[in-house]
C-alpha cells in the first residue's frame, strides 16, 4: 500500500506541476496545495477538473455559498463515499472546505486511495476575499 501512495503521489506532484501548480506541503498533512487563483486557471482550462467541496451541508447553504459546480461530500462522510467519486478516478480533484484544514485531510485520504488530489488553500474564504464567484443557495 505504501508503494502505491508513493507512486500515487509522484503522479499528482507531476500533474500539478504540468499544471502550473506549487508543491507547498503542509508540516502535518503533506499533500499537495493548489491556490486560489491556480485553481481558477486550472477551472478556465481544463473540463477535467473535479472540485470537492467537504463542507457540512450548513456550511454549503450559508451565507458563504459554495463554488460553481461543485461537489458536496462532508469531509466525516468521505471514506464512507468513495464509490460516488468512482467516476472522478481520471480527473483532479480540487478539495477545498471553509480555510483550507479539512481540505488538506481530504486531499490526503483521496491520494490514499489512489485518486489525484489537491488542497485549494485558505479555503472558500480565501476564494470570496479575492471576490471569486460563489453559488448561494436560495432558502425556499
Amino acid at each position: 500500500m505504501r508503494q502505491k501512495t508513493i507512486g500515487t503521489l509522484i503522479l499528482v506532484l507531476g500533474l500539478a506541476l504540468v499544471a502550473g501548480c506549487s508543491w507547498r506541503p503542509e508540516s502535518r498533512s503533506k499533500v499537495p496545495i493548489i491556490t486560489t487563483t491556480e485553481t481558477q486557471k486550472l477551472l478556465e482550462s481544463s473540463h477535467s477538473v473535479v472540485l470537492l467541496d467537504v463542507r457540512t451541508p450548513e456550511e454549503w447553504k450559508s451565507s458563504t455559498g459554495h463554488l460553481p459546480n461543485a461537489v458536496l461530500i462532508p469531509l466525516q462522510e468521505l471514506e464512507a463515499r468513495f464509490d460516488d467519486l468512482e467516476s472522478f478516478q481520471d480527473r483532479m480533484i480540487i478539495t477545498y472546505c471553509r480555510s483550507g484544514i479539512r481540505s488538506q485531510t481530504a486531499a490526503r485520504l483521496l491520494i490514499e486511495m489512489g485518486f489525484k488530489a489537491l488542497s485549494m488553500e485558505g479555503g472558500i474564504l480565501k476564494w470570496i476575499a479575492e471576490n471569486r464567484s460563489v453559488i448561494k443557495e436560495t432558502n425556499q
